[in-house]
């Protein structure tokens, strides 16, 4: 069979193929070619897979480079390839040994890697902009689109407890319970499974809230920080909690922390699984 003049790049990995296909078209732009074309063998995974794409290099001006990262796959190309006269090149053996001698333990040689690490990435920033823009009842639809939904007066770590879980790769909102305040439908419209009642002790919170006003330069016997307000707000919202039939913590005494972590145990028990596919 006639062989084509034009340059076919095989582009062969077992993951997306991205990093040999950048590289060669880093490599091809350094020569003075424009009869070229790159095609892109993803998720090889099989020696079916290899033999196909080889019998079909064999009959063309070609050259494969290729990012396998198991050995077995690796070495099953590399053969097919010099048995059949074609020009082959390893991206990534070259760069693993050099790290392996510096680091002085062996890789993973496990495909796909760093793509797995950029979807966890992108899931935690996802996860933490859901939380802003549905933080202190911003936007009650978003409630039905969250993991996971805090409620409670205000200074209750509504906020900081929907970043640290935003963190985790949850969407978390919160909506501020405030007697004058009509609580949104929505709060009644989602299962009570997903909600966390949020409470501390009317005494400690007199004095975040005294600490809070004094940070915005307000004087700090105002109404906010007084004990008959902290208890009336205290009681309207046990009776909204007690409504919606949600778990009730108490972050008087917690930081943070421990905090998520009993809110992370209420759903594990619950068997409880959340948008990112995780279950607790």
């Amino acid at each position: 069979m006639e062989i084509n003049n034009q340059l076919a790049i095989y582009v062969v990995s077992d993951s997306i193929g991205e990093t040999a296909e950048q590289v060669s078209k880093a490599a091809i732009s350094q020569f003075n070619i424009q009869d070229y074309d790159i095609r892109r063998f993803p998720f090889i995974n099989e020696q079916r897979q290899i033999l196909d794409l080889v019998e079909e290099a064999k009959h063309e001006n070609s050259i494969i480079i290729f990012t396998i990262v198991k050995d077995c796959l690796k070495g099953f190309l590399v053969e097919e390839a010099t048995k059949n006269n074609i020009s082959i090149i390893d991206v990534m053996s070259p760069i693993l040994t050099g790290f392996t001698k510096v680091i002085g333990t062996e890789p993973k040689r496990e495909p796909g890697i760093i793509r797995k690490l950029d979807e966890k990435y992108f899931r935690k920033v996802e996860a933490i902009e859901f939380a802003v823009k549905y933080d202190d009842g911003k936007d009650p639809r978003g409630l039905k689109k969250a993991d996971i939904i805090l409620t409670g007066i205000s200074r209750t770590s509504k906020t900081p407890l929907s970043m640290y879980l935003a963190h985790k790769h949850l969407k978390v909102a919160n909506v501020p319970l405030v007697p004058e305040v009509p609580v949104p439908k929505e709060l009644y419209e989602v299962s009570s499974a997903k909600i966390i009642g949020l409470t501390t002790n009317p005494f400690k919170l007199i004095e975040i809230r005294q600490e809070r006003l004094k940070a915005l330069g307000l004087k700090s016997e105002a109404n906010y920080a007084s004990i008959e307000r902290i208890l009336e707000e205290l009681e309207y919202a046990e009776g909204i909690m007690k409504r919606l039939g949600c778990p009730v913590i108490d972050v008087s005494t917690k930081a943070v922390e421990e905090s998520a972590s009993i809110i992370l145990e209420i759903f594990r028990e619950k068997g409880h699984k959340f948008s990112n596919g995780k279950s607790f």
